[in-house]
């Protein structure tokens, strides 16, 4: 399956909700750099609750009922609300708080850029924003248990093309 393609079939429903999402995880990655990262799944960040993990499941994100609503529309079924987690058999996709990136990763939101494809509109983070989401993760005790490897080859490549 196209993971961009899929990114760019959920935004559209989003859009429609007024809400733009930021492309996470290792398919945004992909997208900036042009590097096959293997990426699993599909990480989209929509608008939230700061807190991110503290508040509750059906609250951390805003307008989640509407998103239960699209995704349940093109054929996925929520497996996972503490992770905010669809499937559609062949895809997992997991939603994101994005206004947990200032604190998290100290990545302002107003740097955020916009893309647009059409009239289909998302954020896609730069190879710097990147990095310093990488590096906020390789210290988090889970993620590192989970993907400690991946993510570190990703901050190694990441500082090596910042550098030239």
């Amino acid at each position: 399956m196209d993971k961009v393609a899929e990114f760019i079939r959920i935004t559209k429903k989003l859009n429609e909700m007024d809400i733009i999402p930021l492309l996470m995880g290792s398919v945004g990655l992909e997208v900036v750099t042009g590097e096959d990262w293997d990426a699993q799944d599909l990480d989209i960040h929509v608008p939230g609750d700061e807190r991110g993990w503290e508040a509750p499941p059906k609250l951390s994100i805003h307008n989640w009922e509407k998103i239960v609503e699209i995704m349940i529309s093109i054929g996925y079924t929520l497996v996972d609300l503490h992770e905010h987690e669809f499937s559609n058999g062949e895809l997992s996709v997991e939603f994101g708080i994005m206004d947990t990136l200032p604190e998290f990763a100290g990545v302002p939101l107003e740097d955020l850029e916009i893309h647009q494809e059409g009239d289909i509109k998302y954020y896609l983070l730069t190879k710097s924003q990147y990095l310093a989401v990488y590096e906020a993760s390789s210290l988090d005790s889970y993620r590192a248990d989970q993907n400690n490897n991946k993510d570190l080859r990703k901050i190694d490549f990441l500082k090596g093309v910042i550098d030239k």
